[in-house]
């Protein structure tokens, strides 16, 4: 059968072969992960995504989610499909197995996710909700908390979302309205009207518990005032039993370009009667919680907005060697037969485009799921703040940078089909629609990119990034040893030395207080850095296809470690010299972005 949502030889190559992630088992935490057995979990996770998934991305986006006074219907099929990744335990793959989790490393989780969102991450969007509301329930609840909701909330029988977006605030969340007033309890009244809420109201459970940020009564303005709190849709009492009706509603639920089988709700809480909640965590420290799972989230916003470009591609693949168009350009006979796309010039440069962009952001998504198992498993302390600085630079990239190219890939897959790939014949379109909404998700790429450049940029004094640096470094020194990988060790090097640069040219923008200037270089800055972590690891991969080539592999595995070679080779010889365009273009300090009046932009 052709591979379809995710290449099981290259998921394999990853996880075996360049990351060896069967070593996390030498560890007693990870003691039952050995090779044979994350072989199982991946192969199970690609048969639920192709069988029960997969079948229903179509069906799913045609037939949408339906609102009527209230309620939220989703697609019908995605009850069962439900139900069985509830029954698989796929929720809390990686969690604590005391509150239902399979306790897995990272590392196989997203490679499970691979499939999973590359078959239909619509219908994902209800599970990493939940999954992301009981994380916040693990991190910060009260024992009563957990007791209360996290087994039902990892296991699926409750769902969750996240409270965060307002209509005023947007992206500016301390600008938020929502109060909540204490009450003679210890709960608290809650009032305002939330927008762009995935899942907020599902008819896949009866109960849904809603994290959700609001100023207590008081509280100082901005960031500094905002406090976290749980709010069920039905109120849970202190013996597990249903107690009220909470008034927190769904009001509507937006009508979108993708994504049709996840609802994307507006809510108001406490319009008619009482939303009670109770706080999560400590007063007014609300942002800080959500920030210690925007890393979570923005890694899987990453790995949906690449799961739909990994799909797109195979799909373009197995279209380009069947579609029989076109003599081929060398045929010196006017009647010479047609020939399948793939042999066309222009397929093949999209095609070879989309391999190694699709390659290269599967290695950096897992191997930052492989930074986190090592922060779990590390001994030391210092070692746990080494890996956790890497993630934190990592993920602005894994989010931003791979969710751009993401969608770019999307696009090319829908131009090797012409003008079949514009029909909804054909998945192409659909995966490009779904995945445009990732680079939006968790904060746009534009935050994405001030995040890199204000804050991770110089965390921990700059070190981290550093840190990040000295790991591509440790690649280019050993591909540099074999001599057919030489130059492009040198290439990404001269990259590497160049990324350097220009990172300290906008450091000192900032020190200076010429902010305006810095900060329009963010997104470009951002891209640059995505190119060479994209060198980075396609070198890596010629690193150990090479090794495996020299100990002569059978026959099957030939052609696919030439094609790692081949990818390498493209990238860093025609998209790395787009990017020291890009450097120089950074270094120029061009000010037009800053200068240009408002007015010039257009009549009014």
């Amino acid at each position: 059968m052709a591979q379809v949502v995710a290449d099981r030889r290259d998921v394999d190559f990853v996880l075996h072969e360049q990351l060896k992630v069967e070593n996390l088992s030498h560890y007693e935490q990870f003691s039952d992960f050995n090779k044979k057995t994350v072989d199982m979990v991946v192969s199970e996770a690609r048969n639920l995504a192709i069988k029960e998934l997969l079948p229903l991305l179509k069906e799913g986006d045609e037939e949408g989610c339906t609102f009527n006074n209230g309620t939220v219907t989703v697609p019908k099929g995605f009850h069962k499909a439900y139900d069985l990744f509830r029954e698989g335990g796929w929720i809390a793959m990686s969690d604590d197995p005391e509150w239902g989790g399979q306790g897995m490393p990272s590392t196989v989780a997203l490679a499970a996710n691979n499939y999973f969102n590359g078959s239909n991450y619509p219908f994902m969007l209800h599970i990493i909700l939940a999954h992301g509301a009981g994380k916040l329930i693990e991190k910060f609840g009260t024992d009563k908390q957990k007791e209360l909701f996290l087994k039902k909330m990892y296991s699926g029988e409750w769902g969750g979302s996240m409270l965060l977006t307002e209509p005023e605030a947007g992206s500016d969340v301390g600008a938020l309205t929502t109060k909540a007033v204490k009450n003679s309890d210890g709960t608290y009244s809650i009032t305002g009207n939330k927008i762009f809420i995935s899942s907020g109201e599902t008819d896949l459970v009866p109960n849904i518990i809603h994290p959700v940020l609001a100023r207590i009564e008081g509280a100082p303005a901005g960031t500094a005032g905002i406090s976290l709190f749980l709010v069920p849709k039905i109120w849970v009492n202190d013996d597990g039993t249903f107690g009220d009706v909470n008034d927190i509603v769904c009001t509507g639920i937006e009508e979108k370009m993708g994504i049709h089988g996840s609802p994307t709700c507006s809510m108001a809480l406490g319009s008619k009667s009482i939303c009670r909640g109770t706080l999560l965590g400590q007063e007014n420290k609300g942002m800080s919680a959500m920030f210690v799972m925007m890393n979570e989230a923005r890694l899987h916003v990453g790995m949906q907005g690449f799961s739909c470009a990994s799909a797109s591609y195979l799909n373009a693949l197995n279209y380009a060697r069947e579609r029989i168009q076109g003599k081929s350009i060398n045929a010196k006979d006017k009647n010479a037969p047609g020939v399948p796309i793939i042999q066309h010039p222009e397929v093949r440069r999209m095609l070879l485009t989309m391999k190694s962009y699709s390659e290269a952001m599967r290695s950096l998504l897992f191997y930052t799921g492989l930074m986190e198992d090592m922060v779990n498993i590390s001994a030391k302390s210092e070692d746990k703040a080494r890996y956790k600085g890497l993630i934190d630079v990592l993920i602005p990239v894994a989010k931003g940078y791979v969710t751009d190219r993401a969608f770019e890939m999307c696009s090319l897959g829908v131009e090797v089909f012409g003008g079949y790939g514009f029909t909804t014949e054909y998945p192409q379109e659909q995966l490009l629609r779904d995945c445009k909404i990732t680079q939006i998700f968790e904060g746009t790429n534009g935050i994405q990119a001030m995040d890199l450049l204000g804050r991770k940029l110089g965390l921990n004094n700059g070190q981290s990034f550093m840190d990040l640096l000295d790991e591509v470094q440790k690649i280019i020194d050993s591909a540099r040893e074999i001599s057919s990988l030489k130059d492009f060790a040198d290439r990404l090097e001269f990259n590497v030395e160049r990324l350097k640069e220009v990172a300290q040219n906008l450091i000192e923008k900032i020190k200076s207080g010429d902010l305006s200037n810095a900060f329009s270089n963010a997104h470009p800055f951002l891209d640059v850095t995505g190119d060479t972590l994209m060198a980075w690891m396609l070198l890596w991969r010629a690193v150990v296809a090479t090794e495996k080539l020299q100990n002569r592999p059978n026959n099957k595995d030939i052609s696919f470690y030439e094609g790692q070679i081949k990818s390498t080779q493209f990238f860093i010889n025609t998209v790395l010299p787009v990017s020291l365009g890009k450097m120089s273009v950074i270094m120029s300090g061009d000010t037009a972005v800053v200068d240009i009046l408002e007015d010039s932009f257009g009549s009014r």
